[in-house]
């Protein structure tokens, strides 16, 4: 699958990678590629659902649905809260991923940034200014996140 990138300025939630309370470095934003809406939608198609285009419509046969898919839940918000950028303690500890691992973190259908692990981690707090309902799924790992705004997140595996 060929993906197509924005680049980082014309990315119209740019503003969440400037803020000035969480300055992300020049070289992870070289790393912050926020795909096209027909490359966000070939991703979302293939690993998140191919009838759902958000999240508050996940339906039966979606994988996101399956009560079986989530194996904890957690709070992210007072980790968010916090001076310290670690990411919420079960996040961190349930993926063990590799600092290259490359990840999509999945706003919906349309809107969907793709990085590797360890620029997520550094950064998380940016990527959850918007939280209605991003999932984390990385296309070669079955381990995967879902953001609630409710502050709560879920762990579990794809199907």
């Amino acid at each position: 699958m060929t993906l197509s990138y924005i680049p980082l300025e014309q990315y119209k939630r740019k503003w969440i990678f400037n803020h000035k309370d969480l300055p992300v470095d020049n070289e992870d934003k070289q790393g912050i590629l926020p795909l096209t809406e027909k490359a966000a939608m070939m991703v979302w198609n293939k690993w998140i659902s191919n009838k759902s285009s958000r999240a508050e419509q996940f339906a039966k046969g979606d994988w996101p649905a399956k009560g079986d898919a989530w194996e904890e839940t957690d709070y992210w918000q007072s980790a968010w809260d916090s001076e310290d950028p670690a990411l919420p303690t079960i996040l961190g500890e349930f993926i063990d991923w590799s600092e290259d691992t490359q990840v999509f973190f999945c706003y919906e259908k349309y809107q969907i940034i793709e990085t590797t692990w360890g620029i997520f981690k550094r950064n998380w707090k940016c990527f959850l200014f918007f939280d209605d309902g991003p999932l984390l799924i990385a296309p070669k790992k079955k381990q995967a996140a879902f953001f609630q705004q409710s502050g709560q997140y879920q762990v579990g595996h794809r199907g």
